[in-house]
């Protein structure tokens, strides 16, 4: 699973994420584990792929070359963009915890985000100083970053309005205003198609400049799978699809979840021809992050 798909996998947590907090169906335990030890397993691989790319880069005796390039640019754009999926997933967990009064999710959840913001940190330290990246892929990437950054509050902002989630916004007061914007929309005539058009914009936002590689293609369906198994079925039925068959693909079976995600993706874009009267919110890069 290419990291582009976890990007569009924490747009649906996001906008799920209020109804799976308020179910009474509680969050399976299996699915919080295979979650942690998932992306545990993912920040030991990045760990150890910073780690031999910085000594590599630095040693006379073993040059990179095109192949580890290309790898290293892949898994520094998907510790980036991976950052999303956390941040998302950690404040669906934490507000589900709050909700009802329990410590059994956030811990978790906080640990995976931890691990992440130091992988986070090693990135931005190999962009400012590190060996073998040059000015030009610096600069790709740091835009990456900043497009990143913003996609991430505002997806925190569809939480913001119930819970006090602020704390995993990158900027808070961005995440503020996203989340201002978003309870307008949602007062406003038709404005449940705003969410077609919101993830019309991130495939967007996504679609060109990443690397075709996917360096842990494993552990991201693994996340992916983990983070799925957590909704119950019933909150997805409104969505059209059948209970038996939710289940069936939730058999932890990860080379089938990109699959699932399209189509709960296909089922979310409909109706698409009544979108027109949100159009002009595409045209607002600062806070849809194009």
């Amino acid at each position: 699973m290419h990291a582009r798909e976890l990007l569009e996998l924490a747009a649906l947590a996001a906008v799920h994420g209020p109804a799976l907090i308020l179910s009474r169906e509680p969050i399976p335990a299996d699915a919080i584990e295979a979650y942690w030890t998932a992306s545990k397993s993912r920040l030991d691989r990045w760990g150890r792929t910073l780690k031999s790319y910085a000594s590599r880069a630095t040693s006379a005796e073993q040059p990179l070359g095109h192949a580890d390039q290309e790898t290293i640019r892949a898994t520094l754009e998907e510790i980036l963009t991976g950052e999303v999926l956390t941040r998302a997933w950690t404040s669906v967990l934490c507000a589900y915890d709050r909700c009802r009064g329990s410590d059994q999710m956030e811990p978790i959840a906080r640990s995976v985000l931890i691990g992440h913001l130091e992988a986070r940190h090693r990135v931005l330290t190999l962009l400012v100083s590190g060996p073998g990246i040059d000015a030009e892929q610096a600069v790709k990437l740091n835009r990456l970053r900043r497009r990143t950054e913003r996609w991430a509050d505002m997806l925190v902002s569809y939480l913001a309005g119930c819970y006090d989630i602020s704390e995993f916004a990158i900027d808070p007061e961005r995440a503020k205003e996203f989340a201002e914007d978003l309870d307008v929309q949602r007062k406003s005539p038709g404005g449940r198609y705003a969410w077609p058009l919101v993830l019309a914009s991130l495939r967007a936002a996504f679609q060109t400049g990443l690397s075709p590689l996917t360096p842990n293609a494993d552990l991201n369906a693994a996340i992916a799978s983990s983070v799925l198994s957590a909704f119950p079925p019933s909150l997805f039925d409104s969505t059209g699809l059948m209970r038996s068959t939710w289940l069936l693909r939730m058999s932890r079976v990860t080379s089938d979840t990109q699959g699932m995600i399209e189509q709960l993706l296909a089922l979310e874009e409909k109706p698409s021809a009544e979108n027109a009267d949100f159009r002009h919110l595409a045209s607002r890069p600062r806070r849809f992050g194009r």
